[in-house]
């Protein structure tokens, strides 16, 4: 299958009515897991990766730790989409070579946002620079446009719908509005705009099916999986201590170690 049949596969995922279940790994052994329990597309979160290497979220700081995981998922058997925080770089021609690279790996999508480390967004001629650079060079790659206006701020429906514009306008081939619970507001970017809406999930929320009925196309978990892991390490490990019984199911020793076995890390699967 080429990467145009790859990327065109991704697209067709994000459709009304089933909407693509998206879940964030962080490392490979994490998104191994995913894929291999069924999960046609995984998505890397961003906080999940940036603690695995000590460092900070969102601080633009994991570049090169975000290209080398992505270069191993990318030969996993499921389609793979990056979050490259809001491009690694203030340079249109730098954040099109990331783009270039992950692409050349094989990953079929990436999230891009718009939020800054200091709490601002950024203006949006800026962002629409960074989005057009990366569809002029990898056109076939989904650029799933993130903005922190909800994220970041109280939330303002009116500056999310114009960034929106925008950054449709830009070459955007999705819509990304962390925090946003409000349906009215969902319910209006998705009748409003062409761009497939994602939406995160968040506990006690609105669920999987109350996002579909509002025409939401893409529903992704991001550090959701990664805080979950941590929680269950943490009690397991109390567990052992107070003698519980310890969970049903867990993988043994050989089937966790087997989650790697056949994937090359190191090297690029090829568009």
């Amino acid at each position: 299958m080429t990467y145009a049949d790859r990327s065109a596969e991704f697209r067709a995922l994000h459709r009304a009515g089933h909407p693509l279940l998206l879940p964030n790994a962080w490392d490979h052994a994490s998104a191994a897991a995913l894929a291999h329990s069924g999960f046609a597309a995984i998505g890397t979160t961003s906080l999940g990766v940036a603690s695995a290497a000590g460092k900070a979220d969102a601080t633009g700081d994991t570049r090169e730790e975000t290209l080398r995981l992505a270069r191993g998922l990318a030969r996993l058997p499921a389609l793979i989409t990056v979050d490259i925080e809001g491009g690694f770089g203030e340079r249109p021609a730098d954040v099109a070579k990331l783009a270039a690279d992950l692409a050349g790996a094989g990953v079929v999508g990436v999230n891009i946002e718009d939020g800054r480390p200091d709490g601002t967004l950024t203006d949006t001629t800026t962002q629409c620079d960074l989005i057009r650079a990366i569809k002029e060079t990898v056109p076939d790659l989904f650029v799933n446009a993130r903005t922190d206006t909800y994220w970041l701020n109280a939330g303002e429906a009116g500056e999310t719908e114009r960034r929106a514009a925008a950054y449709q306008q830009a070459g955007a081939d999705g819509l990304f509005v962390p925090a946003l619970q409000d349906e009215e507001t969902i319910a209006a970017l998705t009748t409003t705009f062409d761009l497939p809406l994602n939406i995160l999930y968040a506990l006690g929320r609105l669920t999987y099916n109350d996002l579909t009925d509002l025409g939401v196309r893409r529903v992704s978990t991001g550090s959701l999986l990664f805080r979950a892991s941590l929680h269950a390490a943490v009690t397991t490990a109390q567990g052992v201590t107070r003698g519980d019984t310890l969970p049903e199911g867990l993988p043994s020793y050989a089937e966790a170690a087997a989650l790697s076995d056949g994937y090359d890390q190191g090297t690029g699967a090829g568009a």
